[in-house]
């Protein structure tokens, strides 16, 4: 299956929050009480019961007000964090690049959490489980469009083939600079390239975005050089006593107690049988 792609067009985003309201009522989650953030942002993160929402920026320059609005959700990178991060294997990635954690496995240890660069996935403190955006995998695998791209009446959000899209995205990149020539695609090629990617009016810091997301240093270390290294010594270690134990018992070092090596009769002193 070719991977997937659902490209969000902040240039087109009202803010209206019908891709959140979508996402609880798609996957049951309950509403929860908000308060004012800042300019009509009500969510200030992700919650166990709400995996997306919209960012509100306001940046008054040139004597010029502009709204930057972005909704905010699990990337599903091509290389994720989470999963490198994952102890139980509850972690997986589909055939068309979305981001599943299988609940039945979470042990709700929170490592995908401290090592998303997005800070993303949020443990329930009271389930011991870790939630976040699926990526409607399940509407996905049913041929049905994601819930929030079904909802957005302003056409910011496409869901499609990854390189057909990303040509798209690209043309409407250029239109866009004629007004915001700070604008520029974000998910191409961060995290191995993000399966929602964004065309963004400005610096990814401006959407209080990191600029260069990457998997932990540390993480990749234990993954990738400690882990398997650590690995391999142990298995050396076991493979030596064996050795070791074999080449002694060859060379008839064990013995029943009291008696020769060779597990023959004990004689006496004067050579007579005991």
């Amino acid at each position: 299956m070719a991977r997937k792609m659902i490209f969000a067009d902040t240039s087109k985003c009202t803010g209206c929050k019908a891709c959140t309201v979508a996402c609880k009522e798609w996957n049951d989650l309950p509403a929860e009480k908000t308060h004012l953030i800042e300019s009509y942002q009500t969510m200030k993160d992700f919650t166990p019961k709400t995996w997306t929402y919209v960012t509100f920026i306001e940046l008054y320059r040139n004597k010029t007000m502009d709204f930057f609005m972005r909704k905010a959700q699990c990337f599903h990178c091509g290389d994720p964090a989470c999963l490198k991060a994952c102890t139980s294997k509850a972690i997986s990635k589909s055939a068309d690049g979305l981001v599943v954690i299988d609940q039945d496995k979470c042990i709700g240890c929170g490592y995908c959490a401290e090592n998303c660069p997005f800070g993303v996935p949020k443990v329930d403190a009271v389930r011991k489980k870790a939630y976040k955006c699926t990526g409607c995998v399940d509407r996905v695998e049913n041929g049905l469009t994601p819930a929030c791209v079904q909802t957005c009446q302003p056409g910011a959000l496409q869901y499609g083939e990854r390189e057909a899209l990303l040509a798209k995205a690209k043309e409407r990149l250029n239109e866009v600079r004629r007004r915001y020539p700070r604008a520029r695609l974000y998910g191409e090629q961060e995290m191995g390239g993000t399966t929602y990617v964004y065309l963004l009016l400005d610096a990814p810091e401006v959407y209080h975005l990191p600029q260069h997301p990457a998997v932990p240093v540390s993480l990749t270390l234990w993954q990738d050089v400690i882990r398997p290294v650590g690995t391999v010594a142990v298995g050396g270690a076991a493979a030596a006593v064996v050795v070791g134990v074999l080449g002694n018992l060859l060379r008839g070092g064990y013995r029943r107690e009291g008696g020769p090596p060779d597990g023959g009769e004990r004689r006496s002193a004067k050579g007579g049988k005991k």
